[in-house]
């Protein structure tokens, strides 16, 4: 209900895979902000990412780089004349297994090939103003088409490499370690209305609605202390829901292995 009242019929959250395995780098891009969409899209509100194998996030623009230089290369390689230097303007940071990203509104990112991202972000996000397309051409030979007249009024020039690192990387914070279960608190950034958790095990509702994924173990069981609903089985990558009004559920593994899960909810 309380999410109801919020958004209506509209579904707040969303669980994406962006596969890079064997691929190639993802357009760099970068989100309208709230403002920007309200007067330009007539939307009322405007990401985790979790990197698989050895791979790397482009986010954030580098210190002391020329604005006006950068959106002059850009408009260049877009019409062909030459390539776009990406990381002479955007940090580039090594991947891990588990790694957490922000990525608000207004910060300049991509994926780099390699990876395997579970992005969770908010519905409203149906708009993206891409930058660079890494060469990547159309059929009648031309770079694909990008938007940098409404990237440009969506930037946030002062997120830079230092306020990147500060804020947007590995922003973790333990919530409970214990015998029981660990909880760590993932984000996403104050700025956003959804609240991501990973933890091991047993956990409540007691944020209302939750949407969940298994990011590390092959089985979990998820199950009802209350018998307020059948068990039933997620497996890898899985993503379910469990409904505000089961009030309590735990996930325990059903093989001999660590599990971990991660948890969205729109927050208070």
């Amino acid at each position: 209900m309380k999410n109801y009242c919020r958004f209506g019929a509209e579904f707040p959250i969303r669980f994406d895979f962006l596969d890079t395995i064997d691929g190639e780098n993802l357009s760099l891009q970068v989100h309208p902000l709230t403002e920007y969409i309200k007067s330009h899209f007539g939307m009322t509100y405007t990401h985790i990412l979790d990197c698989k194998d050895d791979g790397g996030v482009y986010l954030g623009l580098k210190e002391g780089i020329d604005k006006n230089q950068m959106l002059t290369d850009l408009k260049c390689a877009q019409e062909g004349r030459v390539s776009f230097d990406a990381e002479k303007y955007v940090n580039k940071f090594h991947a891990k297994k588990h790694d957490h990203f922000l990525i608000p509104a207004g910060t300049i990112h991509c994926s780099s090939k390699t990876c395997m991202v579970l992005e969770i972000s908010a519905t409203p996000y149906i708009f993206t103003f891409k930058l660079w397309d890494w060469d990547r051409l159309v059929l009648d030979g031309l770079p694909r088409p990008i938007l940098i007249e409404d990237g440009e009024k969506n930037i946030q020039w002062n997120r830079t490499t230092s306020w990147v690192k500060d804020n947007l990387v590995n922003h973790v914070e333990m919530i409970h370690d214990g015998d029981d279960y660990l909880e760590e608190r993932t984000g996403l950034h104050e700025l956003e209305f959804i609240e991501t958790r990973r933890f091991t095990s047993n956990h409540q509702t007691d944020h209302g609605f939750n949407m969940l994924n298994l990011v590390e173990g092959q089985t979990a069981l998820v199950e009802s202390p209350k018998n307020e609903f059948e068990p039933y089985t997620v497996h890898y990558a899985e993503t379910f829901t469990v409904p505000a009004k089961v009030k309590e559920y735990t996930i325990r593994p059903l093989n001999d292995e660590i599990i971990k899960v991660i948890k969205a909810y729109v927050r208070n």
